[in-house]
């Protein structure tokens, strides 16, 4: 009896640790975070990098590496500033090119009273003073280039120019190369300042031609973005355009410049490019971009000078997407991947042969002992009668006589593709292992699915959008193992707005709600958010343009504010208050909102945060109280 006894404490101990070997918060900020960083000269090396956060410590640890691309074993590399310092060498080795910020405008009350020395003071003219997460005290990413000698001076090739490059606030050496042969540098620049500035996407590709110091705009027909410059092997600039200054969102076409003309060789394919990069050859160039819930390879030949029609060719596609093209190797063309469950890690994939080759395995011991999650497709009828895919992603351990508390995910953007993204706040692996189903609808307004698809959220951002994501969770109430009287709604940015707009309008659908940096108010959004052509575009315009229809739509209609009245239910909102994307303001409000109303609520605020959460410590907590939320409400 004794021993019958010991045997079931052993079985039930086992089963506890069983049922707890799954994807946790914890585990979540152990994992290797992986930048490709690019293939070696000879093509037999990838180098790459490994940032590894420490919850204790609260910083994070970089460490580079080598692997063969034909696979093996991952070396540690001392030596990389010498192996990225090359990528910056102009291609006859005599110059380096780099970036520094140089002070140019006056906006610090000591350079106006440089007697006022311990004055704080930000003065300024015009928009544009802050911009995502820092103010603009007068300083400017610039350009520069020197001899490849020690000591060597470096010229700043946008002297007292009141521009960024690389651009703000994400772009980075990508934004300036190299032509082929070393005579002139291209870089991107949007080349407006303050209000201008905010309210336009006008960047713009210059040439800055060393022997003579002058600089052309190379784009200046083209009014929307123009990024991401390259050259063929022969020698063709290229790059990504959007054509309508405004629209952040606009189709992003590649653009080749031949014979001294401009050819789009993705003119007539429905849907919008991420990134790309050139063959070895120069006889077409391979992209990726949205897809059907994925991230898919595709490819482009380029006809020069022939008559031959372009073809836009799907290469690799899967349940992951393909998130860059890191380079080229002996028939692989070397990329990033992730999916649901599993982080960004670097494959190789043989062109003919159509192999997959993982050649980097920073988190494989991790994913490999814990049960994961299961992802299903699953198409929806819309209101107006289109099919809507949904994913599903399932606890693991998965059992469909059983009944699950449900997530529906509110993506953001409101443009942001719903792919197999691997996200270390929003991670569908941790929700479902958490024991939570997750409902996340390729709502109105995502890339994937045509350009139509993707566009008709702009000024309907309470409307279409909002009775599909409706659509998508009665559809899946219906399942049996779906608890329908515990379903919550969940999300960021647009998505934050997304459940303050459900809440006034849900009907008791959900029990619980969290909304991350969500906008609130429409018209307090307008009056202090930084980048207003967004606002301008989306929304439709200033809230006091009262001829403007489409914008006294969103201002009334599709304002959550003036929903307030019906809200009922709990919600927990967050928020980064050096956010200058959605201010903290916005959550501000809701928040008094819901504690005048009596309704049980919480504010989390991050005073160090901006429109995301990047610190070790705080990332944490943001999973404890996004759990510790739900647990309580849900």
């Amino acid at each position: 009896m004794k021993n019958f006894s010991i045997l079931l404490l052993l079985v039930f101990s086992l089963g506890t640790l069983t049922a707890q070997n799954v994807m946790t918060p914890e585990k979540l900020w152990e994992l290797g975070r992986v930048s490709a960083l690019g293939v070696s000269k000879d093509g037999n090396q990838l180098v790459y990098r490994v940032s590894t956060p420490s919850v204790e410590k609260n910083n994070f640890n970089t460490t580079y590496y080598t692997v063969p691309v034909s696979g093996g074993g991952a070396t540690k590399i001392e030596d990389h500033k010498s192996f990225l310092r090359d990528q910056k060498l102009s291609p006859d080795g005599r110059h380096v090119l780099y970036h520094e910020a140089v002070k140019v405008e006056k906006v610090l009350g000591k350079d106006y009273y440089p007697e006022m020395e311990d004055a704080n003071v930000l003065i300024y003219n015009a928009l544009d003073y802050r911009h995502w997460d820092t103010y603009n005290e007068g300083k400017f990413n610039h350009v520069f280039y020197k001899e490849n000698k020690e000591g060597a001076e470096g010229i700043d090739i946008m002297k007292d120019e009141p521009y960024h490059t690389p651009m703000k606030p994400f772009g980075g050496e990508a934004d300036y190369i190299w032509n082929p042969d070393g005579t002139k540098i291209i870089y991107v620049s949007k080349k407006l300042t303050g209000t201008q500035y905010a309210n336009s996407t006008n960047s713009d590709l210059y040439e800055y031609e060393l022997n003579t110091g002058q600089t052309k705009n190379l784009t200046a027909d083209n009014h929307g973005y123009d990024k991401y410059p390259a050259f063929s092997p022969d020698g063709h600039l290229t790059w990504l355009q959007m054509k309508r200054d405004g629209y952040e969102s606009d189709k992003n076409d590649v653009i080749v410049r031949h014979n001294g003309m401009e050819m789009n060789l993705t003119a007539g394919w429905d849907g919008t490019v991420n990134s790309f990069k050139w063959s070895p050859d120069g006889s077409k160039i391979y992209f990726v971009a949205p897809s059907g819930g994925t991230v898919n390879l595709y490819e482009v030949n380029f006809p020069g000078n022939t008559k031959r029609a372009i073809i836009v060719n799907e290469v690799a596609k899967g349940d992951f997407d393909i998130t860059g093209i890191v380079g080229f190797s002996k028939g692989q063309i070397i990329l990033t991947r992730t999916d649901f469950n599993h982080a960004t890690e670097v494959f190789s994939f043989d062109l003919k042969n159509k192999e997959w080759l993982q050649l980097t395995h920073v988190n494989t011991a991790l994913y490999d002992s814990i049960d994961l999650s299961t992802a299903e497709r699953k198409f929806v009828k819309t209101t107006d009668g289109k099919e809507m895919l949904v994913w599903v992603i399932y606890p693991p351990n998965f059992d469909a006589t059983k009944k699950y508390p449900t997530l529906l995910y509110l993506q953001g953007g409101p443009q942001g593709a719903l792919t197999q993204f691997y996200s270390y706040r929003w991670n569908f692996q941790v929700m479902a292992a958490q024991g939570y189903i997750v409902v996340a609808p390729n709502r109105r307004g995502m890339p994937g699915h045509g350009v139509e698809w993707n566009e008709q959220i702009s000024k309907d951002w309470g409307g279409q959008a909002m009775d599909d994501y409706l659509s998508a969770i009665d559809a899946l109430c219906k399942e049996t193992y779906v608890d329908d009287t515990r379903v919550g709604a969940v999300g960021a940015s647009f998505g934050g707005y997304s459940a303050f707009q459900l809440a006034g309008m849900h009907n008791n659908r959900f029990k619980t709600f969290i909304s991350h940096a969500g906008v609130f108010n429409l018209e307090s959004m307008y009056g202090t958010t930084e980048e207003l052509f967004f606002v301008n575009w989306d929304i439709g315009g200033p809230y006091w343009d009262i001829d403007n229809k489409a914008a006294q739509k969103s201002y009334s209609e599709f304002n959550p504010i003036t929903n307030v009245g019906k809200w009922n239910t709990p919600m927990l909102i967050i928020q980064g208050a050096k956010d200058y994307r959605v201010p903290v303001g916005q959550s501000q409000e809701a928040f008094q909102v819901l504690q005048q109303k009596g309704i049980k609520s919480r504010f989390v605020l991050f005073p160090e945060e901006n429109h995301w959460i990047l610190s070790p410590q705080n990332g944490m907590v943001w999973q404890r109280e996004f759990f510790r939320w739900l647990k309580e409400t849900l």
